[in-house]
């Protein structure tokens, strides 16, 4: 009998969510621990496996899990490995997908966050029979998948595809947490909708709903509700992002030529508050042959099912590890 159900796990800094998930992508039922509750990265996973048993067991899915599919931050699809963290203290680089299916014995596969979702989304989502698309997820930070004739794209050593990286202000640009300055991220997530929003109340004196709140408080939510009421230097805000996010989105286009780029993340729910300069910058610096074919989607993943989904896609093409030989850099003559 095949087995019908993986187990879709997404790490983050705060929680782990995971789920049990059928071939139609429909989550059976899901639940989460504190990633941090353990500090040590074994007492984690012994904690993990008996809370996706209890789950397992009580959804009649014990032996029925095809793979699981992890999804986590600088997780590397090629080795299994998370290369660093930033938020949990747990040593790098970790093993994390052999240690994961050595506790359960079953096959495991593991990506970044961020490629998880263009995953769910061509399985399950609004990328559905898409084989050229842009996955961009807009949260704290700046996201992305790139799909290519059907592939997601790795790069040689499994770190292709960091979008939010690409410098949009090459002189006196903001400091990203990357280390670099004047990344896309620093401007278009949504910590940098709240920066944008203390820059513009520091230089500018124009009356503002967002002079109501500490400064140092201010977060992209806040800007969005002062937009809906009409503020408009709030409204200015979502402007300028979306004026960088459309330039970015045109130069993205000139190198992979997608159907369509798909959002995702709190800050796409801004609606045309955002989609409006968005579309309209995206088209301005289009180049001619580009223009009018790449289309904007919004991603049709429940929001409290999609960070599952994505992971548990994976789950589907997860095989036991194997020692993982990378590929040797070219020789230089």
């Amino acid at each position: 009998m095949s087995k019908p159900y993986v187990v879709g796990i997404d790490i983050g800094g705060t929680n782990t969510v995971f789920g049990i998930v059928d071939a139609r992508g429909a989550v059976i039922a899901s639940s989460s621990i504190k990633t941090l509750k353990h500090s040590d990265v074994n007492a984690y996973i012994d904690e993990l496996y008996s809370e996706v048993t209890r789950l397992l067991e009580a959804n009649d899915a014990v032996d029925k899990v095809h793979g699981i599919g992890i999804g986590a931050p600088n997780a590397n699809y090629y080795t299994g490995m998370i290369e660093k963290l930033v938020n949990i203290p747990w040593p790098t680089p970790l093993p994390l997908a052999q240690m994961v299916s050595e506790k359960f014995g079953i096959p495991v596969a593991i990506t970044n966050d961020a490629n998880a979702a263009a995953i769910g989304e061509m399985t399950y989502g609004a990328a559905r029979g898409l084989k050229n698309f842009i996955m961009i997820t807009l949260g704290t930070g700046v996201g992305s998948g790139i799909v290519i004739n059907g592939q997601l794209v790795y790069g040689h050593d499994g770190f292709a595809g960091e979008l939010g990286h690409t410098i949009m202000k090459r002189n006196n640009g903001r400091l990203c947490g990357c280390g670099r300055t004047g990344c896309l991220e620093a401007y278009c997530s949504a910590s940098g909708v709240a920066r944008t929003a203390r820059e513009f109340l520091e230089v500018r004196q124009d009356p503002s709903l967002l002079r109501d709140i500490p400064v140092e408080s201010i977060t992209s939510k806040d800007v969005y509700d002062a937009a809906v009421a009409g503020d408009k230097l709030a409204n200015e805000i979502f402007e300028y992002t979306g004026n960088i996010l459309g330039e970015a989105f045109a130069d993205f286009t000139v190198f992979s030529s997608p159907e369509a780029i798909i959002l995702f993340g709190g800050l796409a729910k801004s609606g045309e508050l955002l989609m409006r300069p968005l579309r309209e910058s995206m088209e301005k610096n289009m180049m001619n042959m580009f223009k009018g074919k790449v289309r904007l989607l919004l991603s049709e993943l429940k929001e409290a099912d999609a960070a599952v989904l994505g992971a548990s896609a994976l789950g589907w093409e997860a095989k036991m590890p194997t020692p993982m030989t990378m590929p040797a850099a070219p020789a230089v003559e």
